[in-house]
């Protein structure tokens, strides 16, 4: 089906498929779960496992958007019995691993970063097993970053939709591109 040109675009829209779910080791924070372009994957606490069920809308979709899938993700590491979907509120397929649904977070400005981890002390990477994985938990836990602002371009992977605008706090040098937490200014 085809999306009515009048209707005004999901926030979700720009938010490409999630193709690949990868365990991953990475520096610091040990085993991960990455897209296919090596973005770490989170869990939200609010949400539930048993049943499955997406408790993150709106604006908090803007900040973690979900790793929303055709349903056929290709597994790298990833036990299979594991991995499954719930539908949204609008409507889309959303990844579970271990019935948690998955997110990336926009705070992340490269691939391999975990900059979520312990968000609001609610949102940890995910473990290859669906658990959360409590490596390495930043204290006290750091507040989100804003979400984008409606004019954004959307492609919230890429690090470039806000291009200075007050983001200085977030990014005071590129020293934090490894990977690792860093002191970003949350």
């Amino acid at each position: 089906p085809t999306a009515a040109p009048s209707a005004p675009p999901s926030p979700l829209t720009p938010v490409k498929l999630t193709e690949q779910l990868n365990a991953k080791t990475i520096k610091k924070m040990g085993k991960v779960v990455t897209d296919q372009n090596g973005w770490v994957l989170y869990r939200f606490d609010a949400d539930t496992a048993k049943p499955s069920k997406s408790n993150c809308e709106a604006k908090c979709a803007k900040i973690w958007p979900p790793a929303v899938t055709d349903g056929n993700p290709v597994l790298n590491g990833i036990d299979a019995s594991l991995v499954g979907t719930v539908t949204r509120a609008d409507g889309t397929m959303q990844i579970t691993l271990n019935g948690w649904p998955l997110y990336r977070y926009i705070g992340d400005k490269a691939p391999g970063q975990w900059k979520g981890q312990n968000v609001g002390a609610k949102w940890f990477v995910s473990a290859p097993d669906g658990k959360k994985n409590l490596t390495c938990l930043p204290t006290p836990p750091p507040k989100a970053v804003e979400p984008p602002a409606d004019d954004s371009t959307g492609d919230t992977n890429t690090g470039t939709s806000n291009t200075g605008n007050n983001s200085n706090s977030n990014s005071n040098s590129n020293s934090n591109d490894s990977g690792d937490y860093g002191s970003g200014g949350y």
